[in-house]
């Protein structure tokens, strides 16, 4: 008989159950490939993904339409910064999603030196609406790469008597990836960041040249990424293919569809194919080929 959990065990454990259901409403494709992660990282992932949307959401939108000034968008921003140190030196929060995360932290070494980039590139967003190639790289990096790094982490120390640090080799895959994945979403976003919210994040100059340029990156990202995923652990590289494999599929509709105002995403059917191929062991596909043949556009991520 299955003894229920109580006191901190439960609180946990509704921390990891509110994180997923962060994840759950704001990322299908996400979603999909998390569920290929084996239980020892599974949560721990979803622990991590769930701050950050938390985090993005302060910046990009739903503050704002709560009333908050930028100066007010940036206190709670700060403060959920401030939260997140504490919570992980106390090993616990009121907050249900800084609590998860601050658990996947004490327990796999996720530090300062990954949290503080993160909460930098958030605020740029309050500060910065153009940018050029080295705002860029630093941005992306704070945004999206030390993410990946924290994933990594997970995938090396989750369930270790003791942290373990990444190869070199994984760490530029995982920077890499998560690179791939900013810039793709940054390109198919980009009507909507420079209409709404009045950001350019990739100094796109309007012309063909400056797009493909950015899609050229893309694929390096993607293929040097893909070159690291047979040496993550077992339990990891099914659900890191299906990520790599979507922003692929991605990455190569928005080389074909030329509409800019349109958001190019992968149908559902697509997704599913994808799905199979990897769950049936194939290896990340090579950065550009299509896996169906109509570009579908709309709103879900």
């Amino acid at each position: 008989m299955s003894r229920e959990p109580t006191g901190l065990e439960l609180y946990d454990r509704t921390a990891r159950d509110a994180a997923a259901a962060v994840i759950a409403a704001y990322s299908t494709s996400f979603g999909l490939a998390c569920r290929l992660l084996g239980p020892r990282v599974r949560p721990h992932v979803r622990n991590i993904y769930a701050l950050v949307r938390i985090a993005d959401e302060i910046v990009d939108g739903p503050a704002a339409a709560a009333g908050l000034s930028a100066e007010a968008e940036r206190a709670v921003l700060d403060d959920l910064e401030t939260e997140v140190y504490t919570a992980i030196e106390r090993g616990f929060s009121a907050n249900l999603v800084v609590h998860a995360f601050a658990t996947t932290a004490r327990e796999c070494a996720i530090g300062e030196d990954l949290i503080r980039p993160f909460f930098s590139s958030m605020r740029t967003d309050l500060e910065r609406t153009d940018h050029d190639a080295a705002s860029h790289a630093e941005y992306v990096y704070g945004s999206a790469e030390v993410v990946g790094l924290m994933c990594l982490q997970v995938f090396v120390s989750a369930g270790s008597r003791h942290p373990v640090a990444a190869a070199p080799h994984l760490v530029e895959g995982a920077r890499r990836l998560g690179a791939a994945f900013q810039d793709v979403n940054f390109l198919r976003d980009h009507e909507h960041d420079a209409g709404g919210l009045g950001r350019n994040y990739l100094g796109l100059d309007g012309t063909s040249a400056s797009r493909i340029a950015v899609l050229n990156r893309i694929d390096a990202d993607l293929a040097a990424a893909a070159a690291t995923v047979p040496a993550l652990p077992a339990d990891c590289r099914r659900a890191v293919t299906l990520a790599h494999d979507l922003f692929a599929e991605l990455s190569a509709r928005l080389r074909q569809d030329h509409d800019a105002g349109r958001r190019v995403r992968v149908p559902d059917p697509v997704k599913a194919a994808i799905a199979a191929r990897v769950i049936a062991g194939r290896p990340p596909r090579p950065p550009g080929a299509r896996s169906g043949r109509t570009i579908s556009i709309g709103a879900g991520r």
